[in-house]
């Protein structure tokens, strides 16, 4: 029997196995069933570890059987043993392997099988194809090569196996948060996050040691605790060793400029929040004379543009080392110009006109624009960091994989389509929450939007969040924004959506005949119910189904996740130090009002303004660690063969790995005419296939 110490997690794991009926040990004459495990050649494949097998058949199971460890499981181990049952369990379909540590030894590492093959008492061979790791204390289940889930045989499996008494995976349990922000797994320590969704060892070394050298270079150059600020703006360059990719020197020598200024909301870490204006608001008094455009003719063409910050508007800003910092909610108008330059024309730093409240333009003394435009740039790290970034990327895709893997089971399609888009987000997320938006972490001590001001933020975002903005086409298509030239991330981001589109269709539409199929799959069900509850706690305003009852509408919300957690991450990611690495680009903080009217700012003023040393460091040191890709990653489509055996679904995956490569050559072929190269859409070298860092 499975040692005491795990029975526990076994119990909440089986798939409704206590309904089969369990042989009892007997008298009579036992039947036989050879079994062959082979192990991976992989490094570190291999364990010592005892090894239990179960043997599932339509009619019977078998007890869990103990396979002596040892050198049994070691590196290219091929390895045979008997399991003896009172009666042949009939035709098989599923094994279940579990991997037990000794107790008086240290954790062993993770084993790496290949494949397990039995042979039954009746001659029948039966394979079943591995590939993947197992990890200690867990059951993991694997379904034998040739079921098909479309047939009369598996249907008859279905409905023991994944009927409504499937119970729910209990190591994935809600933390059903008293904010109003999507719940996440339950884990108040590390100990307690369940052992397949941690960091290897390899990324967790890498983690680590990528935090404590950034905190380690501020430390030794006297500016980890420096309150003091900048001299110059070109001092800033100091702060780290020969860290700055060719991007952010880009940024650096070009972050003043207003055509810059104005790419960046296309193609920068934040793209989400332009829109093509029709009408000026209200709040945003400019005038044609201002900006000497006819601004109504200019609408009527397309060539006007608005990014409205209002989600900061009345939120709490922070106060650091006892003192307020300052936090704004700006509009910002811009103009396509004949040479399709993107231009900002006018700014107004907060929401209500007021005379205490002026519009900035460009023709305004040097340093009133320049602070205007630094404001700016500090409300877009707030809104991408927490919003665009942290909701719409992390959260939701903590809130994809708990209820995945808290609802349905291996060997579901629905779980091999998805499941490799959930590795390490359950551990960074953790790691987020430790680290940056706890009371002692990152947001709190050098973020004017930590503290009341981040739950404050999320809240509303989640408030006005909605499903079509999950969904590209349609977000670039209400934001009026489907013929802005030079817009690489819509560019690229439609042709992914369209290329995983096309492979989760062709996925799901193997599996799911009709709808009626989708409707009675009660797995499914439950998978985005528990997102609807737990990720947008049950807000119909949002537009996210709480049930499925058309292939297309499956296929459309997978589409949406699979994208969310490989392609939308990685644009609002992958940059960020190209990006937010240069610190008045975007600066984590400001710690003076600003201006009231116009001709009162100064080079010093701005220099008092932005953050001081020790934060500025702090912020650089942070964003460094938030974009070091690990040299394990996983880029988009690198599946492997362990979750798609049968031969349609193998090439539909082929398909989906070649369409991304195409799309790979193109976007290469395109940056090489590009001042500033857009690569974070690149499928098979930047985008990795889950939110992983």
């Amino acid at each position: 029997m499975i040692s005491t110490v795990c029975e526990r997690s076994i119990s909440l794991t089986y798939p409704a196995g206590e309904q089969m009926r369990i042989l009892p040990p007997s008298r009579v004459k036992m039947v036989d069933y050879e079994v062959t495990i082979s192990t991976s050649y992989h490094d570190n494949a291999g364990t010592s570890d005892n090894v239990f097998i179960k043997l599932m058949g339509f009619e019977m199971s078998s007890e869990h059987k103990k396979l002596e460890g040892g050198s049994s499981f070691a590196r290219g181990a091929v390895s045979h043993f008997t399991v003896s049952c009172p009666a042949s369990i009939g035709k098989l379909f599923q094994i279940q392997l579990y991997k037990q540590h000794f107790p008086e030894f240290p954790e062993d590492s993770k084993w790496l099988p290949t494949k397990v093959v039995v042979k039954s008492p009746e001659g029948d061979t039966y394979k079943f194809p591995i590939c993947r790791w197992i990890n200690d204390c867990e059951l993991a289940s694997f379904t034998e090569e040739r079921v098909n889930i479309k047939s009369t045989v598996e249907s008859e499996v279905n409905e023991r196996k994944w009927g409504k008494t499937y119970p729910v995976n209990d190591d994935y349990r809600w933390n059903d948060s008293e904010v109003e922000i999507p719940h996440h797994l339950t884990a108040k320590s590390f100990e307690e996050l369940p052992h397949s969704a941690k960091f290897s060892y390899r990324k967790d070394i890498e983690f680590d040691y990528t935090l404590a050298t950034g905190l380690g270079e501020i430390f030794l150059k006297g500016l980890i605790d420096n309150k003091d600020t900048w001299d110059d703006i070109d001092d800033i360059n100091g702060v780290f060793w020969g860290k700055y990719p060719d991007i952010s020197a880009y940024v650096q020598e070009h972050w003043k400029e207003d055509a810059f200024f104005g790419y960046q909301y296309l193609n920068g870490v934040n793209p989400m929040l332009i829109r093509r204006c029709s009408a000026l608001p209200e709040n945003f008094p400019v005038t044609d004379d201002a900006v000497s455009l006819s601004l109504t003719d200019e609408m009527k063409e397309g060539n006007i543009f608005l990014c409205d910050y209002k989600s900061l508007d009345g939120l709490t800003p922070n106060t650091i080392d006892g003192k307020e910092q300052y936090l704004m909610a700006p509009l910002v108008l811009l103009h396509k110009t004949p040479d399709d330059r993107l231009m900002p024309i006018a700014i107004q730093l907060k929401q209500t006109p007021a005379d205490d409240n002026p519009i900035f333009y460009p023709t305004d003394s040097e340093y009133d624009w320049l602070t205007a435009k630094i404001f700016v740039r500090g409300a877009d790290f707030h809104e991408h960091e927490l919003n665009v970034h942290l909701l719409r990327t992390h959260l939701l895709a903590e809130v994809f994989t708990v209820s995945l893997l808290r609802n349905v089971p291996e060997g579901h399609p629905l779980y091999n389509l998805l499941v490799h888009h959930t590795r390490y987000t359950l551990h960074i997320n953790y790691k987020a929450r430790e680290l940056l938006i706890s009371e002692e972490g990152f947001f709190k001590q050098y973020a004017a939007s930590g503290g009341e001001a981040l739950i404050e933020h999320l809240e509303g975002s989640l408030a006005s969040l909605t499903y079509s903005s999950l969904c590209i086409p349609e977000d670039i298509a209400e934001r009026g924004l489907k013929d802005v030239p030079n817009f690489h991330y819509r560019d690229d981001g439609l042709k992914l959506w369209d290329i995983i589109h096309r492979f989760v269709q062709g996925i799901l539409s193997f599996y799911y005949s009709t709808d009626t199929e989708v409707q009675n799959d009660p797995l499914v069900q439950r998978w985005i119910l528990d997102i609807f509850k737990h990720g947008f706690l049950s807000q119909v305003g949002t537009g996210i189904p709480q049930s499925f009852t058309t292939v297309k509408d499956l296929v459309k919300f997978v589409t949406m996740v699979i994208f969310t957690c490989s392609a939308q991450h990685s644009a609002v990611n992958t940059g960020q130090y190209d990006y937010s690495g240069w610190m008045p680009n975007a600066p984590t903080t400001l710690r003076l009002p600003p201006p009231t009217k116009k001709g009162t700012i100064s080079e010093a003023r701005m220099l008092q303004t932005l953050p001081d040393k020790g934060t500025t460091a702090h912020g650089m040191a942070v964003i460094g660690l938030l974009s070091k890709r690990s040299s394990d990653s996983v880029f988009l489509g690198q599946y492997g063969n362990d979750h798609f055996k049968k031969e349609i679904p193998r090439q539909l995956l082929k398909a989906f790995q070649g369409e991304l490569q195409v799309l790979s050559a193109q976007i290469k072929i395109r940056n090489k005419n590009l001042e500033v190269p857009y690569t974070y859409l690149d499928p098979v070298s930047v985008v990795e296939n889950s939110v992983s860092l």
